[in-house]
Order: C-alpha cells, then sequence, then structure tokens
C-alpha cells in the first residue's frame, strides 16, 4: 500500500508544481492575470492543494530513502518493511504539522 502512495503523491506533487508555475508565469505576465492567479492560491482549495504538498513531499522522500535502503539488501522481510511503513506514515505526518507550524 504504501509503494502505492508513493506513486500517487509523485503524481500529484506535480499537479501541485504545475500551479505554482502557473503563479510564477502570472507574476511576469501582470497584474490581472497575477490576480487571478493568485486569488485561486490563496483560496481554500489553493491552500488544501499546497498544505497536502507539504505532506506529499515528506512522505515522498521518506518512503524514497526506504527505497534506497531497499536497493542495499537490508530490510527486505515483511517486519521490518511494514515498521518502516508506519514510522514513515507518522514520520511524515509529523514533519508536516512542524513546516505548517513554523513556516
Amino acid at each position: 500500500m504504501s509503494s502505492i502512495v508513493t506513486r500517487l503523491t509523485g503524481n500529484a506533487l506535480i499537479v501541485a508544481a504545475l500551479m505554482v508555475v502557473w503563479w510564477f508565469i502570472a507574476l511576469a505576465t501582470g497584474p490581472e492575470a497575477f490576480a487571478r492567479a493568485d486569488g485561486f492560491v490563496r483560496s481554500w482549495f489553493g491552500d488544501l492543494v499546497m498544505f497536502l504538498s507539504v505532506w506529499a513531499v515528506w512522505y515522498h522522500l521518506i518512503f524514497g530513502v526506504r527505497h534506497l535502503i531497499w536497493d542495499s539488501g537490508r530490510m527486505l522481510d515483511v517486519e521490518a518493511s511494514e515498521r518502516f511503513a508506519m514510522g514513515g506514515v507518522i514520520a511524515s505526518v509529523l514533519l508536516t504539522i512542524f513546516v505548517v507550524i513554523v513556516l
């Protein structure tokens, strides 16, 4: 399950990146385009996308590290993998909360 969510978070981050690129392009285009893009990014939906993107970055990073660990031949048994998955989910949530509160 965690492997599927890792792939989903990677694809979801593309959508968030496109939203940020749209915001930058609107900034360079002019005040009207920027007002439209900025209004969308600062809306409740834009805030939700950005919040979930912070979580997706942490989740994707942590589980990418797990794949590097697997590539070294460690933690390949089911028990260790499940422990890491639970720890990774908890760590990604805690890191997201930390980033949102601090930044």
